[in-house]
């Protein structure tokens, strides 16, 4: 795909999540704020599914992980020991004619605004990406706090306590879903690279010499969940090691997709060593080492970190699953018309299965129908405009199979169901339908 066909593709799918309610610029009615998105009815409930999967695939399906939800400001002392108030920064540049603002590392030619053209930029200044607020009455700097910019150090934090809690011990890990915030100087490509987004992480504790092989375990579940449980070709995503690795680490990649506007990262699989929790033990004074009841031996456990974007999964689902073709139509002097359709996996579409009534004197069974079914799997209930309109709706937001109740459904107890990508039709009992529909969901 070329770079301008990518930009296009990326057009129509932001478009087309504006016009359905999936995700759209938070305060639009006022302009907008940059880096700041909404999820509408549909977004939210691809956001839950994917989070709800992941929860489930790295805590609820295994006994060596537990969960953790920690509060967004944390004390002030833990920015200090991460690191991330010296150290968490961008150089930028500010062109003096137009007041464009760039990051150094993103320009083409660091030595002129691609806006304007100008040649006139101020010297590379460091710019802190961690957001700033206060805490209790006055604002001032004893008072001043920090929004966390990962929902990793948290979970460092709060290691001694989860371990003796959970009478968990190495090798485990602590996995949290959570809001973070980074003042970024340049977001783009709509939600891929935010102010406000989520992280899904997992810090594995263990023992240095079995560091490499969990490393290696973890890669390849995380490849996993990407290719088997949520369907994504395997020839879109591609592993990146990194060359320059940070000085306590011994390996870290990138999980990267083919966006439209090319490759990105998805995920972060990181060997940390032991840096975090020496850290907070220097910072905080607490002892931070495992002992081992059986030898007596004390140690520093090394993390394996997995680390991955809630909102960049959601957007490579999108990119990857956004398509037109061609469909049957019914308008004058055409016999087709193109058709939007978002080829979403079934266990995390927005809705599963949508009940439409062929006609509206149909409503009272059909209604029974969507009522036996909707506790069960996300389900809508349509029974405005022409079928082929609600089908065309419910392809735009990734439903895969429309169910149609029709006047024949009272005689033989049947309804048909439309299956998105096949664009097949297929008779089903009324009693057989949620049979069907847990197999294929």
């Amino acid at each position: 795909m070329t770079q301008q066909a990518g930009l296009e593709s990326m057009e129509k799918l932001v478009s087309l999540c504006k016009r359905r309610g999936l995700i759209f610029q938070s305060s639009e009615i006022y302009g907008g704020i940059n880096g700041f998105w909404d999820y509408g009815p549909y977004g939210v409930a691809l956001r839950r599914a994917v989070e709800q999967l992941w929860w489930r695939c790295m805590v609820e399906e295994r006994e060596d992980v537990v969960g953790l939800d920690s509060t967004v400001i944390c004390h002030p002392r833990v920015w200090e020991a991460s690191g991330h108030l010296a150290q968490f920064s961008d150089q930028m540049v500010d062109c003096r004619k137009c007041r464009k603002r760039y990051r150094l590392d993103q320009m083409e030619d660091v030595g002129r605004c691609a806006a304007c053209g100008s040649t006139e930029l101020t010297e590379p200044r460091d710019f802190n990406l961690m957001m700033k607020t206060f805490v209790g009455p006055v604002f001032d700097e004893d008072h001043a706090a920090w929004l966390r910019a990962e929902t990793c150090q948290p979970i460092f934090v709060d290691y001694e306590l989860i371990r003796h809690s959970s009478r968990q011990k190495p090798p485990f890990g602590i996995a949290q879903i959570g809001k973070a915030f980074r003042n970024e100087i340049n977001p783009r490509f709509f939600t891929f690279r935010s102010r406000e987004f989520v992280q899904m992480e997992m810090e594995f504790f263990c023992r240095e010499d079995e560091s490499m092989r969990w490393f290696d375990y973890w890669r390849g579940q995380r490849w996993a969940f990407y290719t088997e449980r949520l369907g994504v070709d395997a020839d879109r995503l591609r592993i990146h090691e990194h060359e320059t690795l940070a000085h306590y680490a011994k390996a870290a990649l990138d999980i990267e997709f083919a966006f439209p506007f090319g490759w990105g990262e998805i995920e972060g699989v990181h060997h940390r060593g032991t840096w975090d929790l020496t850290r907070h033990e220097e910072y905080s004074g607490r002892d931070m080492r495992y002992l081992d009841q059986e030898t007596g031996e004390r140690f520093h456990p090394t993390v394996v970190e997995t680390s991955c974007g809630l909102d960049r999964i959601c957007l490579m689902l999108l990119a990857n699953g956004y398509q037109e073709d061609s469909a049957e139509t019914r308008k004058a002097g055409r016999d087709e018309d193109t058709r939007v359709v978002l080829r979403l996996p079934a266990k995390v579409a927005p809705v599963q299965a949508a009940v439409l009534p062929l006609s509206r004197k149909l409503a009272e069974p059909a209604r029974k129908l969507f009522d036996d079914l909707r506790f069960r799997w996300r389900t809508e209930y349509d029974e405005t405009g022409s079928i082929g309109k609600r089908y065309r709706r419910q392809d735009e937001i990734g439903t895969p199979y429309c169910i149609t109740y029709d006047f024949d459904s009272e005689n033989d107890q049947a309804a048909t169901i439309r299956d998105r990508d096949r664009m097949t039709q297929e008779r089903v009992g009324l009693e057989q339908i949620p049979a069907w529909l847990e197999q294929r969901c």
